[in-house]
């Protein structure tokens, strides 16, 4: 158990003193005046919210068995760009029945689980780029919108004009903002793809800021992705390549290293259940019942005082 005051804790103890000190000469001049016990049992009702509440600044909270908890400090969060070939390709089912897009959706969301605490960003391509989703540490929102990636809609060329290498440039000015923005973190880049394999133009090149990236992995889907391409986006890139011909669970799949955590600063806090809320009630609850006596008061001397002007 431990206290959290919202004043000064001095204060506090010195409030509690007078609130004790006054009931106690208050009971000292009842015995002596000999008055009606009513008066004793509302001043001391009042006394007794007052101390509740003196009780309930002082923020009781009473500790779990695990006092502390690790939190990734702010500006160490890393940032994970997601880069996720959305074209006709990733709907082929060629893994173990299931389509390209369906595991690496489930790729997606073993990479979240992984790091709960970092940002995220998603960038979408076939043969141009889109930002799906801008860097941030909003996973309770990202995940959904991870669960309704699929290809984009296939036309009569679709295919042939992918360019594996569409979101290099999205990329490059996101690595450039994100190492601005957040200069102690480390940055991670997954790509998601099968390596525009149908494709009939030469694949642009990867040309992110250096020493920007600092770990990841190129994930290639299929039996039939083009890995040539694909290692040649991971060298760019500079992680390692992993190969995806079924739909093994992620984990068993990545290299050592691909997906370590990164090195960040945390904090030690306290958590535990807060208590202020049982005193507030109960103070709430006695000046509630002060205030009911005091109307009923009221209307008892109102009429008394119509009855004697009649």
């Amino acid at each position: 158990m431990t206290l959290h005051p919202v004043l000064p804790a001095l204060l506090l103890v010195a409030m509690a003193v007078l609130l004790i000190v006054a009931q106690i000469l208050t009971l000292r001049r009842w015995r002596a005046s000999g008055r009606n016990r009513t008066a004793l049992w509302r001043w001391l009702l009042i006394s007794a919210a007052a101390l509740l509440l003196v009780l309930a600044a002082s923020r009781v909270v009473i500790l779990a068995d695990d006092e502390s908890t690790t939190r990734s400090a702010g500006d160490l969060e890393p940032s994970v760009f997601l880069v996720v070939d959305r074209s006709p390709d990733m709907a082929v089912r060629d893994l173990d029945g299931r389509a390209r897009m369906d595991v690496a959706r489930d790729d997606l969301e073993v990479l979240v689980d992984r790091y709960p605490r970092v940002r995220f960003a998603v960038i979408g391509f076939a043969s141009a780029p889109s930002l799906d989703w801008p860097l941030s540490a909003d996973t309770w929102s990202l995940r959904p919108v991870l669960d309704t990636l699929v290809p984009y809609a296939s036309g009569p060329d679709t295919a042939t004009q992918t360019n594996a290498g569409a979101a290099g440039t999205v990329l490059r000015y996101q690595l450039i903002s994100a190492v601005q923005q957040y200069p102690r973190a480390k940055t991670l880049v997954f790509y998601l793809g099968a390596g525009a394999p149908e494709s009939e133009l030469p694949p642009r090149e990867f040309a992110p800021p250096a020493g920007s990236v600092d770990g990841g992995a190129v994930l290639g889907y299929g039996t039939s992705a083009d890995e040539a391409t694909l290692r040649g986006v991971a060298d760019q890139l500079g992680v390692p390549y992993v190969a995806r011909p079924d739909a093994a669970p992620l984990s068993a799949e990545l290299p050592d290293g691909a997906t370590d955590a990164p090195t960040t600063a945390v904090a030690s806090i306290e958590t535990g259940t807060e208590t202020y809320w049982l005193p507030a009630v109960g103070a709430a609850i006695l000046i509630l019942i002060e205030l009911y006596l005091v109307l009923r008061d009221l209307r008892r001397n109102r009429v008394v005082s119509v009855e004697m002007a009649t």
